[in-house]
């Protein structure tokens, strides 16, 4: 899993949107960032934590908070997920596993009995100066907006 921490300098990155739009961590400096890792567009427990955040994506940002997904899906793909759910988010899509290396999630998984590398669910809330506030392993994927908000009451 990650090797990063609390406190750290969260490590920089610049990919692609769904748009197409280039996206870098410098473009939410002096706000706060919720960056979540998530191994697969359409997925139940990816789509169920996608869709809780946008659920409250308006309390979030009046707690100042900004979104971003990442994922290994293409631009195209996190452009049908994003119309399918109406996310109001950018999707970075990192299919070079670039920004998933930086952040220390890939790495091996288990399911039904077989082992492969993948994305673990991690998310990262990157404080004004590109700090990292807070690391979250074990995501609720149903409730993981209420679990950050809750984790700075």
């Amino acid at each position: 899993m990650t090797h990063l921490k609390e406190g750290d300098v969260a490590p920089d990155f610049t990919g692609i949107t769904e748009t197409e739009a280039t996206v870098n961590l410098t473009d939410y400096r002096g706000k706060k960032l919720i960056l979540f890792f998530y191994p697969k567009d359409n997925t139940p427990g990816c789509t169920a934590a996608a869709c809780n955040l946008r659920d409250h994506f308006s309390v979030l940002q009046k707690q100042g908070y900004e979104l971003l997904g990442v994922s290994p899906d293409s631009a195209k793909k996190h452009q049908k997920f994003v119309d399918k759910f109406e996310f109001p988010f950018p999707l970075l899509a990192d299919t070079e596993l670039s920004t998933i290396k930086a952040y220390g999630i890939w790495g091996l998984k288990k399911f039904m009995g077989k082992e492969y590398d993948g994305v673990h669910r991690t998310t990262f809330i990157i404080d004004e100066d590109g700090k990292i506030a807070k690391v979250f392993t074990k995501v609720k994927t149903k409730t993981h907006a209420e679990q950050i908000l809750a984790s700075f009451a």
